[in-house]
């Protein structure tokens, strides 16, 4: 990140966190406040490298697409980074996927952002009404598929290692 991230007064517009480009660390918008966490660990990425080639097939048979790491605009002023995403066929050129277009969210937990995934993003993406969220926990390995009710999700299956 350069200096500018640091100088910035007052609420980050959508327009000013596009320009920030990419990063090594991974930087999100939260209605008008930066969420910067570092790079994903090894263990991390290799559980969404594996998940994503799993998912992938499954995905492309249904006319879907899978991508991970890419910007989710959930609403004006809100842009996630969601470890991976299942979306309609979209525009891959363009700089964020919209809420609209996304199918599942996935967000592997790690023991830094836990309490992130688990209640502010969870709460983000059913009022932004993605219909599926897919929490994983890296500590335990376990899977969480909750499907989105109204405005909140409920949990309609746990996969435990094995």
């Amino acid at each position: 990140m350069t200096v500018t991230v640091f100088d910035h007064e007052g609420p980050w517009t959508e327009e000013e966190y596009l320009a920030l480009g990419e990063t090594s660390q991974r930087v999100e918008l939260f209605d008008g406040s930066l969420h910067v966490t570092p790079a994903p660990t090894p263990r991390h990425q290799r559980i969404s490298r594996k998940l994503g080639n799993i998912l992938e097939a499954a995905a492309e048979v249904a006319g879907l697409e899978l991508l991970e790491a890419v910007n989710v605009r959930l609403r004006p002023e809100r842009v996630t980074v969601p470890d991976l995403v299942i979306t309609v066929p979209v525009d891959l050129d363009e700089p964020y996927i919209d809420a609209a277009d996304v199918r599942l969210v996935g967000e592997i937990t790690s023991p830094s952002n836990a309490a992130t995934d688990r209640v502010l993003k969870m709460h983000y993406y059913a009022t932004a009404g993605i219909q599926w969220y897919l929490l994983i926990d890296q500590v335990t390995g376990t899977l969480h598929l909750y499907r989105k009710h109204f405005n909140h999700y409920v949990e309609e299956s746990v996969a435990k290692p094995g």
